[in-house]
């Protein structure tokens, strides 16, 4: 079974509280990228364990610490399944804030379902993938979500995009996790994006704020720089998504921006 795993934006990203397990309460609505994925191929095998090639970008981690891996052993010790072999092909980004490797894991998930016959729910399915991280669960629904708590609690939103332009943007440099949330300063105050986003999109830029941006900004400026350059060239919102690397920006025209070489750059209509 072929999935086109695609990834996401974060549009806004609050980071409310640090709770007593050591995450941090967000919100944030996430947005499916549809055009930008990686290909994940999930087949039944007579074996007992996972056989898993990855293909495309090299992504710097060992096979075993591979969302995907994981969450193949999450399905065998839940569910008793026999073996199988995944093949990643990557083509999304890493360390980028866009969810990649949370969306290849939920793709193995949905394969594993289908392929073994388990007929779980999307409940079931949200409550598996929020095992494996805090992104993972929204690719389940893949659909634009207000997500809270770790990010796994969702609720729909809708958004008044269709017609715009898309435009992502990755410096040929990274941003960890524990870079992120090591330098971001916690703030419950303010409205909700809820509310925010009820907005004009012409409003969106000087309300809708991604928390990470300062401290990331300030030790990456390649990062800031692109989102500078987006802005100068006409968009109607822009942000860094999720922890970053990579900016985003809608437009309401197909845009023309001239990037390095190095800067990854992917353009949709939605």
């Amino acid at each position: 079974m072929k999935i086109k795993a695609n990834c996401k934006i974060n549009i806004g990203l609050r980071v409310l509280r640090r709770r007593s397990d050591g995450f941090h309460d967000l919100e944030s609505v996430m947005m499916p990228v549809r055009e930008l994925y990686d290909e994940v191929e999930v087949t039944r095998t007579d074996g007992a364990d996972v056989e898993f090639v990855s293909e495309g970008i090299v992504v710097d981690c060992p096979p075993e610490r591979n969302l995907c891996v994981k969450a193949y052993r999450l399905m065998r010790d839940r569910y008793g399944i026999g073996g199988a072999r995944i093949r990643l092909d990557k083509r999304v980004p890493f360390g980028a804030g866009l969810g990649g490797g949370s969306s290849d894991a939920t793709a193995v998930l949905v394969a594993l379902n289908e392929e073994f016959g388990l007929s779980l729910s999307e409940q079931e399915m949200i409550v598996l993938a929020s095992e494996l991280g805090s992104d993972t669960a929204f690719f389940v629904r893949n659909a634009p979500q207000l997500c809270t708590g770790r990010g796994e609690i969702m609720s729909p939103i809708e958004l008044p995009l269709a017609g715009l332009y898309l435009l992502v943007a990755k410096p040929d440099e990274g941003v960890s996790t524990a870079e992120a949330y090591g330098g971001v300063r916690p703030d419950d105050a303010g409205e909700s994006l809820a509310v925010l986003l009820r907005r004009p999109i012409e409003e969106w830029q000087s309300a809708v704020k991604n928390d990470f941006e300062p401290h990331i900004f300030a030790a990456h400026p390649a990062i800031a720089s692109i989102k500078e350059t987006l802005l100068s060239a006409g968009a109607l919102y822009c942000s860094m998504s999720g922890s970053g690397s990579a900016v985003f920006a809608l437009f309401d025209s197909m845009p023309s921006v001239d990037f390095d070489k190095n800067i990854f750059v992917h353009t949709e209509k939605l």
